[in-house]
This record gives structure tokens, C-alpha cells and sequence, in this order.
């Protein structure tokens, strides 16, 4: 029970919004009771007001309302209750009006920012008649023009404190709205990174499983065959390390400043052709229309998708396959062709299930364009990628 009571102590402190939640009440007590002894005396023998002098009671309820401010952000409904209650009954014993209303406004200022505005607005209507009729009833009211000044600066706070209300609840959109932006980019930095990484992975190290197979396979009977294949290890081991430094040494400086190491591009095909080669894939490209620069997203793209359809060959086709790649250049559009010659068994374990292909699919929608994967029809796969060009784009 202790621990109980301890965590919901706690927990109140917690939605306390620090000083700032005592101070403002500290100070509006401070000016309810400072004023009110200054305004009282011309109100006790006037004739008119005949207000009666503050006692321990009068006092005691112009602290009572800025008391039970303190816990305006944590129960705004109840402290506006208690303070409209608070209020009304100094009002009814006659004391001198004055600063007494500031924890009043107060109230309902933060009745309302809390999202409590039909509270607030009826709570506001009830006590202002009920005030105007006791008034009247008891024949001590100050006359139609105090009826209409209370009715005025009431209406004017209420009307303020739904124009903060609304400021607040723009502020918090923003920072709503900012946050999601924030865990949205969070997210689709996470999925690069995953991508980016499959590609590279995924690629040296096919490679250099199918050239250690080789490698066991001509150990004793072709020692020198086998020198190369281990040689191949070798280079594919240094080129995945170097692309792995290049990758998070791009994520690590974001948007900073330009990375001092090259990102992947169609310019570096003739050396990923040739890590294949060495491993035993024949690689035929093609180039139709005129090769230009192109935005670096673009670039990047075709290139991963490129890499990685020839390691879904040399996994599932085999190394001795034969590649095709296409790459054409049109106006407005980049095509990407990738076609094997595997076995028709090859086919079936290649259906689009794996990361390679929604991989591959998933660059080129990033970037508004299409990507098809599917077997042929007599034997073989074929990978096609429409990636759209933009008119006005920077290069690398």
C-alpha cells in the first residue's frame, strides 16, 4: 500500500510542469490578497458597494484559490470547480471585490487549453447568472454597468483562452507531425542500411563460396586452377571489406559532408563483370543508346540491381552459366535487362521469396520506376528494371 501511495506521489510530481506550476500561483495569491487590501477601503463605506472588511476567513479563500491552482495541468475540471466554488462563496460573504477574480480567470484559462472547453464555457454561464441573481435578489448589486463590465472581461478571458488553446494545440501538431518525420527517416535510413548491406554481402560472399568449392575440387588434382580460385577469395574479401567501409563510412557522415570514398555506379560494372568472370560466370554485356551521366540515386540503384541478379545466377543458375546484361539508355528511362541460360530446374528455387528480388524491387519503386523478375519460357530467369530518368536532376 505504501509503495502504492509512494508511485502515485511520484507520478503526480512527474505531470507537474516544475516551478513554474507554484510560481504562477504564489504570485497570483500574492496579488489577490495585496490588491484586494489596497481596493477594499474605498468599497466599505461608499454607500453604494458597502463590501464588508477582509477577516481570517477572506483572506483564508483569497489563498485557497491560487492553492488549488498548483494542480490546474493534473485535474483542470475539478480545480476550475473548486475555484469557481471558492470564489462564489467569497463573493456571497460580502468581501470587496477587486484582484479576488485572478485565480477565477486563471481557472478557466486552464480548463480550457486542457481541452476541457464545454466545461469551461457552461461552468462560466452558470456562475455568472447565478452571481447576477444573487446580486439582484439581495439588492446589493452595483448596478447594469458592473452587470455588463463582469459579463465583458469574463467573456473576454474565455475568448483569449480559447486563442491559446489553439496556439497550444498547433505547437503540439507540429511537434507530433515532427516526431513521425522523425521515427519515418529513422526507419528508412534502418532499411538502407539493411539494404545496402544485403547487396554487398550477399554478393562477395556467394562469390567466395563458389570459388572455395572450386578451390576444394581441384586442390590435388589441378593445384594451380585451385591458386586462382583462392586468389579470387582473396580479392573478393578485400573488395567486400573495402565496400563495407565505403557503405558505413557514407551512413556514418549522413548529410554533412560529401563521402571521400566512391559510391557504387554503372561506371564500375567492367570490375564487378570481372569478379564474376573470375568466378566462372560468363558475363556478356550490352549497351544500347548513349551512356550519360546519371542522378546518384539512379546510379546507385542500377548498379545494386545489376549485382545482385548476377548473384541470384551464380547461386541458383551456377557458375557456369552464361549472363546477359543489358543496359539502355533512353530518354527519359534506364533499362536493366539481366538474363541466364540456367537448367530449367534451376527456375523453380529462384521464385521471387528471398530478400535478392524485393530487394532489387524495392530500389527501383523507390525511385518511381518497375522492376520484373520471372523464368523464361524455355529455360533460364530473366530480371527486368524500368528506372525513370528525371529531366532536371543532378548527376554525379
Amino acid at each position: 500500500m505504501g509503495d502504492m501511495e509512494a508511485g502515485s506521489r511520484l507520478g503526480l510530481l512527474r505531470r507537474l510542469d516544475g516551478p513554474k506550476d507554484v510560481l504562477i500561483p504564489v504570485l497570483i495569491g500574492v496579488l489577490q490578497v495585496m490588491g484586494t487590501r489596497v481596493v477594499q477601503t474605498p468599497q466599505l463605506s461608499d454607500g453604494v458597494l458597502d463590501r464588508v472588511p477582509l477577516d481570517w476567513l477572506g483572506y483564508a479563500l483569497l489563498v485557497a484559490g491560487p492553492v488549488a491552482l498548483v494542480l490546474r495541468r493534473v485535474h483542470p475540471t475539478a480545480v476550475l470547480l473548486t475555484v469557481v466554488g471558492i470564489t462564489s462563496v467569497y463573493a456571497v460573504l460580502g468581501y470587496a471585490y477587486g484582484p479576488c477574480f485572478i485565480a477565477l480567470m486563471g481557472a478557466f484559462y486552464a480548463a480550457i487549453v486542457a481541452g476541457r472547453r464545454q466545461v469551461a464555457w457552461l461552468t462560466a454561464g452558470f456562475w455568472y447568472v447565478g452571481l447576477v441573481l444573487y446580486l439582484h435578489l439581495t439588492r446589493s448589486t452595483p448596478g447594469l454597468f458592473h452587470d455588463i463590465a463582469v459579463a465583458s472581461f469574463l467573456l473576454l478571458v474565455l475568448v483569449l483562452s480559447e486563442v491559446s488553446r489553439i496556439k497550444h494545440e498547433r505547437v503540439a501538431e507540429q511537434a507530433r507531425r515532427s516526431s513521425e518525420e522523425a521515427l519515418r527517416r529513422a526507419s528508412e535510413e534502418r532499411l538502407r542500411i539493411a539494404r545496402e548491406l544485403h547487396d554487398v554481402l550477399a554478393h562477395n560472399i556467394s562469390l567466395i563460396n563458389v570459388q572455395a568449392g572450386v578451390a576444394l575440387h581441384l586442390m590435388d588434382e589441378k593445384p594451380e586452377q585451385a591458386r586462382t580460385a583462392l586468389a579470387a577469395i582473396k580479392q573478393a574479401s578485400k573488395d567486400v571489406l573495402g565496400e563495407m567501409r565505403s557503405v558505413l563510412g557514407v551512413m556514418r557522415q549522413g548529410g554533412e559532408q560529401a563521402p571521400r570514398t566512391p559510391v557504387a555506379g554503372l561506371d564500375g560494372l567492367e570490375e564487378l563483370f570481372a569478379r564474376f568472370r573470375a568466378a566462372g560466370l560468363r558475363v556478356r554485356p550490352e549497351t544500347r543508346g548513349t551512356p550519360r551521366p546519371l542522378p546518384a540515386g539512379v546510379d546507385l540503384a542500377a548498379y545494386r540491381i545489376v549485382q545482385e541478379a548476377l548473384t541470384n545466377v551464380t547461386r541458383h543458375a551456377g557458375p557456369q552459366a552464361t549472363a546477359t546484361v543489358l543496359i539502355e539508355y533512353g530518354p527519359r528511362e534506364l533499362t536493366l535487362r539481366v538474363e541466364d541460360d540456367g537448367p530449367p530446374a534451376a527456375v523453380p528455387s529462384r521464385t521471387p521469396g528471398g530478400n535478392g528480388i524485393p530487394g532489387m524491387r524495392e530500389r527501383a519503386v523507390a525511385l518511381g520506376g518497375t522492376l520484373d523478375a520471372r523464368p523464361l519460357p524455355s529455360h533460364g530467369f530473366q530480371v527486368v528494371a524500368h528506372l525513370p530518368i528525371p529531366a532536371f536532376a543532378e548527376t554525379r
